[in-house]
């Protein structure tokens, strides 16, 4: 199996059998000190070599990613088909490679390409996947449920799929060219491209309102409490993981919840 930790800025990949070691003083880490989140309660968030505080970001990628292998099998399975299963762990991937995209950009204001591309390859598997499911229709293939055949594009899977990511990354990618790159990176813009690839239409589209939505929200707010200026740049990779996240489990929810607030459209 992997395991995945963040240290330094720089994403390791490693064995379970690899060593491991405090980012602080650098010392090998026992088998006992790596039991996620209980290790981080009983050495009380500290190293137990220099006494230097952990970061709380461990363990919170720890309970994040025991939540990804929970849930969104208990969401996508059902009759256990081959292809339904690879549909499965390609989703539980994406989401392990969201929370690592949203710690660097948080922390570092960049999305690896090596991410954006990563994310894309796993859509075009997804896609094949879910087309030898016949899981995709007017009614069907959406986590926005029957609302998805309001907006059209239900014929074809890749022309769904490709639709978004070129409607995603044109539209990133204007408002990267208008604000001369101040209001988002191009790491946000192939992000985009790469969620419409995993998304298809309109999923991919809903989810990027939500984070313009989430993002102005929480920039207004930090502006507010003067946590940042006018000037300084907000991290956008976070608040896309978010929407495509709140799209993928409420989805359904959330647009039946709109269109009764909102019954005219």
């Amino acid at each position: 199996g992997l395991r995945f930790r963040y240290e330094s800025g720089v994403l390791h990949f490693k064995n379970l059998n690899g060593r491991s070691h405090c980012p602080r003083c650098k010392s090998t880490l026992k088998w006992y000190e790596l039991v996620p989140v209980v290790s981080f309660l009983i050495q009380r968030g500290r190293c137990k070599h220099c006494k230097n505080s952990i970061s709380i970001q461990y363990p919170l990628v720890e309970i994040v990613s025991g939540l990804i292998f929970f849930y969104v099998p208990l969401v996508l399975l059902g009759s256990g088909n081959m292809f339904e299963i690879i549909h499965t762990a390609i989703w539980v991937l994406v989401f392990l490679t969201f929370i690592v995209l949203a710690v660097i950009d948080y922390r570092q204001y960049l999305i690896p390409n090596s991410l954006n591309i990563w994310l894309a390859l796993l859509g075009i598997g997804d896609v094949v996947a879910k087309n030898a499911m016949g899981n995709f229709g007017t009614f069907e293939g959406s986590a926005l449920g029957h609302y998805a055949a309001l907006f059209g594009l239900r014929d074809n899977i890749w022309i769904n799929h490709g639709a978004a990511a070129l409607i995603g990354g044109v539209f990133l990618g204007l408002v990267f060219l208008i604000t001369r790159g101040r209001a988002m990176g191009l790491g946000d813009v192939k992000l985009a491209f790469a969620l419409g690839l995993l998304m298809g239409y309109p999923d991919g589209i809903v989810a990027l309102m939500l984070a313009f939505i989430v993002g102005a929200l929480v920039s207004g707010g930090l502006l507010l409490i003067r946590k940042k200026k006018i000037k300084e740049y907000v991290p956008f990779g976070p608040f896309i993981v978010l929407g495509a996240t709140i799209v993928f489990f409420f989805g359904e929810k959330l647009l039946y919840l709109y269109f009764k607030i909102f019954p005219a459209f």
